[in-house]
């Protein structure tokens, strides 16, 4: 059975007032367009998850929410606060947990990050992979029974796009 895994680093967020909560941070007008674009691209490479697991802050919500926007069908959102600069092993044992065949999961650096580079066999050729920027998207197979099957350099990275991309370095670009 091929189950697909879809990583998503939150998009560009609002560093305005340096002092101000972490957890409640806004995107900015360049993650706005960003999440956008990526939904608008998962749209039409027929990247539908079932699912999408996210950390509960407020940039990652937002992310998510415009990529729902974009989708044919709405997945099921689940906001949680375990996902919030969540490890890479927190966010695989995350994932071992689910049931449905594509999930999403859409969190923070380094731990999203560092997790594509964990799951991949082999890392697609694209340069801004090894450092995972805001709203980059890895689209992962794997050829398990279930979630719980799933390890480390198994899965095949089907996809890796970052919204530089899609929207250029002007006009909002990430």
């Amino acid at each position: 059975m091929t189950l697909r895994l879809i990583l998503i680093r939150h998009a560009k967020s609002n560093w305005d007032d340096p002092f101000s909560d972490d957890h409640a941070r806004v995107l900015n007008a360049r993650g706005l367009a960003s999440a956008t674009a990526i939904g608008a691209w998962m749209a039409d490479k027929g990247y539908q998850p079932d699912e999408i697991l996210c950390s509960d802050a407020r940039r990652t919500a937002q992310t998510a929410d415009l990529i729902i926007a974009a989708l044919p069908a709405p997945p099921k959102l689940r906001l949680m606060h375990a996902l919030y600069h969540a490890a890479p092993d927190t966010l695989m044992d995350t994932i071992h947990r689910e049931s449905v065949t594509t999930v999403a999961l859409i969190g923070h650096n380094p731990g999203i990050g560092m997790l594509a580079n964990m799951l991949v066999d082999t890392a697609p050729d694209h340069a801004r992979f090894t450092g995972y920027p805001t709203c980059a998207t890895t689209v992962i197979d794997f050829n398990i029974p279930d979630w719980a099957a799933m390890q480390r350099h198994s899965g095949t990275c089907v996809d890796f796009i970052v919204p530089r991309d899609l929207i250029g370095t002007t006009g909002g670009a990430a």
